[in-house]
């Protein structure tokens, strides 16, 4: 499975593995694949047996090179020579062969269609807020919360694909329109796509990465009994979003909404400044829209497809970090998300 890039939507081939662990040079692609040309939609979450999340990197063990060598006794597990696990190894695959096996035309950005995905994706929120509202009965809200949690999520992909400049080669364009989507369901734009950028320019670093890497034992100690809850026990990570956004993840400093938060550079201020303002209008809105509407039809419209939106948010990029457990080396884990996270498949297995 860690040998294939599959995708219904790109006809994506199955990679070829390679014996030796050397890069490939390749010539360097788009920056970016297009939004427009990947599939979407919410992925299935896996089933885990523990609860506790693991907040320690596994230990330095060998390495794998054939998948089919590597399977261990456990289910999904991959196991290298001598019947050891490690996490860390390099594919048996480079970026070349990832880079060759993806059609030239998912590099191809199109605005016209990505907004026809915004078009669509607005009219459906809209659609089923009007819907539930009129129907107003307790057997439809819970189907509406299922499915409205899921369009926002939806909303905050398409903002996730400005942020990364796959929805267009136009900058302007991929901020307002990351804007208004982000806002939409309280994500600042600007401080979360910087965040984010530098998520994965140190992707797994125990220090420089923003969120998701494993955090030294000596920090993990230092942690009040409330934060190492609310953070590395099941359910409450599923609803951490928030959190994070104020206060970053423990042993960080700063928030998405300070322009002088050490997230950022001097010359971003003003985009931070931009993107909080955007969020305030959207608490404000809200805020009306209660007053009008009242609190308890505002709970049921808004707040808990919010709560889950921001456990979808939670659980997919839960599973796109981990896999140790049950020992998913940390590129087939990748493979598998970036190609099947907008299809019901078990993503762990």
């Amino acid at each position: 499975m860690a040998r294939l890039v599959l995708s219904e939507c790109c006809g994506l081939a199955p990679l070829r593995l390679r014996a030796g662990r050397g890069a490939i040079a390749a010539p360097a692609p788009p920056a970016a694949l297009s939004a427009a040309a990947l599939p979407r939609g919410p992925a299935a979450a896996a089933i885990h047996r523990d609860w506790a999340l693991r907040v320690s990197a596994p230990t330095r063990l060998a390495s794998a090179v054939d998948e089919g060598d590597r399977r261990s006794a456990a289910p999904g597990g991959e196991e290298a020579a001598g019947g050891v696990f490690d996490p860390g190894a390099p594919p048996p695959f480079g970026l070349a062969e990832i880079r060759a096996a993806i059609p030239k035309h998912c590099w191809v950005k199109d605005p016209w269609r990505s907004m026809s995905y915004v078009l669509r994706d607005v009219v459906v929120v809209l659609g089923l807020a009007a819907a539930a509202a009129r129907l107003d009965s307790w057997l439809v809200w819970p189907l509406y919360w299922a499915a409205q949690g899921t369009m926002f999520w939806a909303l905050f992909v398409l903002g996730h694909d400005c942020g990364h400049g796959s929805f267009s080669n136009n900058p302007k364009l991929n901020s307002v329109v990351g804007h208004i989507l982000h806002s939409s369901i309280l994500v600042p734009y600007h401080g979360w796509r910087i965040s984010h950028r530098t998520h994965h320019q140190n992707h797994g670093h125990v220090e420089k990465d923003e969120s998701w890497h494993p955090l030294p034992e000596r920090l993990y100690k230092s942690l009040d009994f409330m934060t190492k809850k609310l953070r590395f026990t099941m359910p409450f990570p599923l609803l951490a979003f928030p959190l994070y956004l104020f206060k970053r993840s423990p042993g960080k400093k700063g928030s998405h909404f300070n322009p002088s938060s050490e997230l950022f550079q001097p010359n971003e201020k003003k985009d931070i400044i931009t993107s909080t303002a955007s969020w305030l209008a959207m608490v404000g809105l809200l805020a009306g829209l209660t007053f009008v509407m009242g609190p308890i039809q505002m709970l049921k419209l808004y707040a808990v497809p919010y709560l889950v939106f921001v456990a979808w948010l939670d659980m997919v990029t839960y599973l796109h970090h981990h896999g140790h457990e049950d020992k998913l080396p940390w590129y087939r884990g990748k493979v598998n998300i970036n190609n099947a996270v907008f299809q019901f498949v078990n993503v762990s297995r």
